[in-house]
């Protein structure tokens, strides 16, 4: 298994996920996830969705994979990469029900998710993961290597595999219909 509860009650998850590992987690909990994701934002997945629909191969294997949605900014001097903050996840919301039959296990990025992708988080096991917004800079810290492996042409857009370490995330969806934002209002509304 590769989600470990750390003494700080945060989950060290390293990737691949298996079915087994995102069952195990539930929306609230805070996570630090290391091994390989990949990131891909709109343009990455408007070429990637025909493909999907003609039955072809992908450039990246999403078996047990996370994607992030993010547009890195480039690095400095001596950086890895420069800020890499989440993008709004709703944007992707009509690729990835079909990149989670295909094995994907978990996406990354901010804001809710369609009651399409939920369906699909349960229906496939997967999760949703929120990064924090706004502190791209220091996410930037917990990526050790970034390289492109698609879709080179579309800059920002791009797929990159990155080798994470430690990488901070929440879980807002997960795969037995839980969802952080209506439990948290939930939890604050006036009867």
């Amino acid at each position: 298994m590769s989600v470990t509860a750390g003494s700080d009650g945060i989950k060290d998850i390293t990737t691949p996920l298996t079915d087994a590992d995102v069952q195990s987690l539930k929306a609230g909990d805070r996570v630090r996830i290391s091994g390989v994701i990949y990131t891909a934002r709109d343009a990455a997945h408007g070429r990637l969705l025909p493909l999907i629909e003609k039955g072809e191969k992908l450039p990246i294997d999403v078996k047990g994979a996370i994607i992030y949605y993010t547009g890195p900014t480039p690095p400095q001097p001596g950086q890895v990469i420069g800020a890499i903050g989440p993008t709004t996840a709703s944007r992707m919301d009509k690729f990835t029900p079909a990149l989670l039959k295909l094995g994907l296990k978990g996406t990354m990025g901010k804001g809710y998710r369609g009651q399409p992708v939920k369906d699909a988080l349960r229906e496939y096991r997967g999760v949703y993961f929120g990064a924090i917004g706004g502190a791209g800079a220091v996410l930037s810290r917990h990526i050790k290597t970034a390289e492109f492996v698609a879709y080179e042409d579309l800059g920002t857009e791009a797929i990159r595999r990155l080798e994470v370490e430690a990488f901070p995330a929440i879980v807002i969806n997960d795969c037995h219909g839980g969802d952080l934002y209506q439990d948290g209002q939930k939890q604050y509304a006036r009867e």
